[in-house]
């Protein structure tokens, strides 16, 4: 009978395997066959309801919508409901990310809101014999090396790097250094709340490497980006059962609460 395999055992045996010019690295576990390919698009309405019970004064909400367009994801439409004063679709300009804003008068009672975004996604592949395949903007590149609020790449962070990846000569050797690092030090920490804040200065200055995946994937894409390589977190929502059979890769469509997930990319050039 095979023994299962640890967490750790799971972590190593992740994709990366080898570079590809700017194609994103993922990070999968290959037990029980896991080989996701490319195939038939499957179209899914995502419903977001909010009923704001304690009201003071005007109600403001901002609500998230499917915003990454890729060969694996396309977001198609978004409609909603309620009793809203007004309601547009909005985008931080800093960073690009698209939203609903709602605004309620006092008068209209309980604020209610239902966001339906209709999008499309399937499995995804990289195939790493095509190369050339991506062609990805500078300037989304040059955002993806950018520091932020909670990724700073200096100071702790950028002495992290440089510790991770002695020795390493290329993008793709930094990486593996950086991922295996991770591997070593951190850890999924079940008590933290919600996904984690991603506060990677605080948790490399108190040695507390426990978190949860939006803590993990800030580490792994800090120390990246402090390295010199473009890496990001995308943030989501597991939609639909796992056809592997992971729980942690799944969820139950009728309610996606708590289906909130965070994964790491990093950018490669050949």
């Amino acid at each position: 009978m095979t023994q299962p395999l640890t967490r750790r055992q799971l972590l190593e045996r992740s994709a990366l395997l080898a570079a590809a010019p700017l194609l994103p690295l993922q990070a999968f576990a290959q037990e029980r066959r896991f080989e996701p390919q490319p195939g038939a698009w499957r179209t899914f309405d995502l419903v977001t309801t909010v009923n704001v019970t304690e009201v003071l004064g005007t109600t403001r909400l901002w609500l998230p919508i499917p915003d990454v367009a890729s060969d694996w994801q396309q977001p198609l439409e978004n409609s909603w409901s309620g009793n809203a004063k007004r309601a547009r679709i909005v985008a931080d300009p800093a960073r690009g990310v698209r939203m609903l804003y709602a605004e309620f008068e006092p008068a209209a009672g309980t604020p209610t809101l239902t966001l339906t975004s209709r999008l499309r996604t399937r499995d995804r592949a990289v195939d790493w014999s095509e190369h050339g395949r991506i062609s990805e903007d500078p300037a989304l590149l040059r955002a993806n090396l950018a520091p932020t609020t909670l990724l700073p790449t200096d100071g702790i962070v950028r002495k992290t790097a440089v510790e991770a990846t002695r020795g390493a000569k290329t993008d793709l050797d930094k990486v593996r250094a950086i991922y295996q690092w991770v591997v070593a030090n951190a850890h999924r920490e079940p008590t933290v709340r919600g996904c984690g804040s991603g506060d990677i200065k605080a948790m490399l200055e108190t040695g507390n490497l426990g978190g949860k995946c939006a803590d993990l994937n800030a580490v792994f894409v800090g120390l990246c980006r402090s390295a010199g390589i473009p890496a990001r977190d995308v943030y989501g929502l597991r939609l639909a059962p796992s056809a592997f059979g992971y729980k942690e890769l799944g969820a139950n469509p009728a309610n996606l609460k708590g289906a909130q997930h965070c994964r790491a990319e990093v950018f490669l050039r050949e």
